[in-house]
């Protein structure tokens, strides 16, 4: 893991990694840098190819070195582990599985070009779901639908920028030609870090379990330096911003833009961020360089949430009834902040095109319009109106599994079969071939019939001459 700390609840295992932590910083933030770039399309389209390959090449060779660390490894076989859980998306999980020959648990918000779909052999009709990235929704217009069935056709080179060097190293530690669509479809279980009040309704197998939702935490109270901050805010309540871990600065000019629409509102404004201070901060928007989100979006005098839309805290937001202005820098959050939307919880602005009236007119909106308030608590409601905590359900599954060696049960019999038979291309071919046979043989038999018909028909019996006496 890149972020998870020390905790008394489990142990660390560490192995060494081919770069440093600070090259490690360094590459989190040129994301967040590069967000706030507008190059032209042909640029951009080059920047997003040479991160992709960086990422992979980066993240592969920390399982190359996770992998070939013998002391490690031998640890992992000789404890004797139940399970292995894991976000598959950086694919180093599965092949440990694979070797351990451990069942697996996947935590996950979802993979790129619909892998997780397609590995689990669950149906992915391009016309009402949309492809990650695409921003979408399963109410498309024709052209939406032609882009999305595209995207769809394209993702294939997306996969293999991404999973390449993961697949060669995988048939090479594994010492056998092996695909990445073959390793993620070992998973047992996939819980899901979503639900249908977020997501759109869609086909799902019966080894996907989905626990959105999972990371909401009961209220605690605030510490003393936020509670004085909240309390002092009056009638008009406080806004919570955060853009996130990966993005805690931001070019000065946006941040003077950003400061100048806080200002405009009354509310007070918790803004996490370690950025060099505006010029123009207004009193009401206090800078913090850390802050209890949870817990502010849960006190009754929040009144919205400025996020980049990360699954964590739209969630946080859902749970808590908080409505959202959606700023989106990369990744899913643009597909999170389109839910949002749809749903009427919350109002997206670009971050590249977004001025200080934008913001100042969509925050304003989001507090003071009574139907974002009102959609945002109806979805709260029904997030909230279930028979089990997803955090508990999420448990129950891993035990499950632990308990009993995996999940063969809730595994579809499509894995075993091919393209061909999955679409029953042979079945059509037969019964063409017998339709067609028996076509051939009717006219056969039709024209045979008609011939010896029409034959006798026209036969006539020549007159006998009567003998002469």
């Amino acid at each position: 893991s890149l972020l998870m700390k020390s905790s008394e609840n489990f142990t660390i295992k560490t192995y060494s990694v081919p770069y440093t932590q600070e090259s490690l910083d360094r590459y989190y933030h040129s994301i967040g840098e590069n967000c706030f770039r507008n190059p032209p399309l042909l640029e951009k389209i080059t920047i997003m190819l040479k991160n992709i390959s960086k990422m992979a090449t980066m993240f592969s060779s920390t399982c190359r070195h996770l992998l070939y660390d013998e002391e490690l490894m031998k640890y992992l076989q000789d404890s004797n582990f139940d399970a292995i859980m894991m976000d598959p998306v950086l694919p180093c999980g599965p092949i440990i599985a694979e070797f351990l020959s451990l069942p697996s648990v996947y935590f996950m918000r979802g993979l790129p070009c619909g892998l997780d779909y397609k590995a689990a052999q669950c149906p992915n009709p391009s016309s009402y779901v949309p492809r990650l990235f695409t921003s979408g929704s399963d109410h498309m217009m024709f052209t939406e639908r032609v882009k999305n069935l595209l995207v769809g056709l394209s993702e294939h080179l997306l996969c293999y920028l991404l999973y390449s060097k993961y697949e060669n190293l995988a048939s090479e530690f594994l010492h056998r030609d092996v695909t990445i669509l073959e390793l993620f479809s070992t998973a047992s279980v996939w819980l899901m870090r979503y639900d249908f009040v977020f997501e759109y309704p869609r086909p799902i197998m019966p080894n996907m379990i989905y626990v959105g939702g999972v990371n909401c935490k009961q209220k605690k109270p605030l510490p003393k330096e936020f509670e004085a901050i909240v309390n002092a805010s009056g009638e008009h309540g406080i806004v919570v911003f955060s853009l996130g871990s990966m993005v805690s600065e931001i070019p000065m000019k946006k941040a003077i833009e950003i400061t100048e629409a806080l200002g405009s509102v009354p509310q007070t404004v918790l803004w996490r961020y370690t950025g060099q201070v505006p010029s123009n901060l207004p009193k009401n928007v206090k800078l913090v360089k850390w802050l209890p989100q949870n817990d502010l979006l849960a006190h009754p005098k929040t009144r919205a949430f400025i996020t980049h839309g990360g699954s964590h805290g739209v969630y946080e937001a859902i749970c808590n009834a908080v409505p959202m202005v959606l700023m989106p820098l990369f990744g899913d959050q643009m597909d999170n902040a389109k839910r949002v939307e749809t749903r009427g919880a919350g109002l997206t602005l670009n971050i590249l095109e977004m001025t200080s009236k934008d913001i100042s007119d969509a925050l304003r909106a989001v507090i003071n319009d009574k139907k974002y308030k009102e959609n945002i608590k109806r979805l709260s409601e029904l997030h909230l109106d279930r028979p089990i905590h997803p955090l508990d359900l999420a448990v129950h599954w891993v035990e499950f599994v632990m308990r009993h060696k995996g999940a063969p049960h809730l595994r579809p019999a499509a894995h075993e079969l091919n393209w061909i038979q999955y679409h029953s291309l042979d079945v059509f071919a037969f019964l063409l071939a017998v339709g067609l046979l028996s076509v051939f043989i009717s006219l056969k038999c039709c024209l045979f019939c008609c011939r010896r018909c029409f034959h006798k028909k026209g036969r006539t019996s020549k007159p006998t001459k009567s003998k002469s006496h």
